[in-house]
């Protein structure tokens, strides 16, 4: 599923035009987006909970020459399934 087909899925779940669960969807990814710049989570019970993962400085290679080079540290967005969500899978 896309962009525009969840768009689609929300305008007929919630019974509202496209342009309306358009602006849902993004203001919800911005949320979430802010949030998580911030450092903090976001947690829909049920559902599941966004968070911001550290991923520690490591040890890699150059595939072309084979040479070791250090891969930075990063935060890198992360998600768990909540308890419901599990459930109906």
């Amino acid at each position: 599923m896309n962009k525009s087909e969840l768009i689609e899925a929300i305008a007929q779940e919630a019974d509202i035009s496209k342009a309306a669960a358009t602006k849902a969807l993004d203001g919800m990814m911005n949320a979430v987006t802010n949030a998580l710049k911030k450092g903090d989570t976001v947690t829909l019970v049920g559902f599941g909970t966004f968070y911001v993962g550290e991923r520690a400085e490591r040890q890699g290679r150059n595939p072309q020459t084979g040479e070791p080079l250090t891969i930075a540290a990063a935060k890198t967005p992360k998600f768990r399934a909540g308890k419901a969500l599990k459930d109906a899978l």
